[in-house]
């Protein structure tokens, strides 16, 4: 899919020269926090004692984009999809980055076929067990593919997953908490928690759990053109909802229609953004 944006009216939306003329924010070096073990994803990379492909995976996907065009116009990708924390680390994220992107999560094929499709990347643990200590903060993501993809785009789109108790919620709670930048106004954010509530999902503000808020310029998914983007966090009793069978192979081949539901309505969301932006 080729997105055209006049780019004249783009840089009257974008604020922060050194944004635009030096890239996204460099990624700093940062400590690990009390649960992860590494503290960015270079020194996780870097690692001597894991293997890619056998310990974790990078999935992603860039459609198609060509600037033969004059200075004052020309392609500017409008929104990505990533799972940071994908595979077994936060089980069915991934499966969600795909079916957000508008790819069936088994056959990778665009779903529903006639939709609109956009950039992915996800970081998955793909381990038989112990894939929570692959955990990296978003705050400290620094995969070069997720930093230029978030970078290049107008929005982003982050999927998590959370338990119940991490919400202050009984275990069978099926919650969703919708974060990202406040320090401005948000129209992802906003577009995520009201097309969420009208498909009848529990859709809660992030802004009152301030540890997964996605609130902080330096998570990945405020790391777009416009230092903002959308962050869902999923309870697990939810995600588990969405798949005939919650196992890191069956998954993406058991979705239901509360999988399909929830996709659906972040599609609506992220178009009814995309619509209100140059195009």
């Amino acid at each position: 899919m080729t997105v055209e944006a006049d780019r004249r009216t783009l840089l009257g939306m974008i604020t922060g020269v050194p944004l635009l003329f030096g890239g996204p924010p460099a990624a700093r070096a940062q400590p690990t926090t009390a649960e992860d073990r590494y503290g960015s994803n270079t020194e996780l990379y870097a690692d001597p004692n894991l293997v890619e492909g056998v310990d974790y995976a990078r999935r992603y996907r860039r459609h198609a984009i060509r600037d033969d065009s004059e200075p004052d116009a020309g392609p500017v990708p409008k929104t990505v999809v990533i799972a940071a924390h994908g595979g077994g680390i936060e089980g069915g994220t991934s499966e969600l980055c795909l079916g957000i992107a508008g790819y069936h999560p088994a056959s990778l094929e665009p779903w529903p076929a006639a939709g609109p499709v956009h950039d992915y990347w996800m970081f998955e643990g793909v381990r038989d067990d112990d894939n929570g200590e692959l955990h990296v903060t978003s705050t400290h993501c620094d995969d070069p593919v997720a930093l230029s993809w978030c970078g290049g785009a107008l929005n982003a789109v982050s999927l998590h997953g959370c338990t119940p108790a991490a919400i202050d919620e009984p275990p069978g709670s099926e919650a969703v908490l919708v974060g990202g930048a406040a320090d401005q106004p948000n129209p992802m954010k906003r577009s995520l928690l009201e097309r969420l509530r009208a498909a009848g999902f529990d859709a809660r503000d992030a802004a009152g759990y301030p540890e997964l808020g996605g609130r902080s310029a330096q998570n990945i998914v405020n790391r777009t053109l416009l230092r903002m983007g959308g962050q869902l966090e999923l309870s697990t009793p939810l995600r588990r909802s969405m798949f005939g069978t919650y196992s890191s192979s069956r998954r993406k081949h058991t979705t239901t229609a509360v999988f399909w539901r929830f996709t659906a309505a972040v599609r609506e969301a992220i178009m009814a953004v995309e619509a209100g932006q140059p195009g």
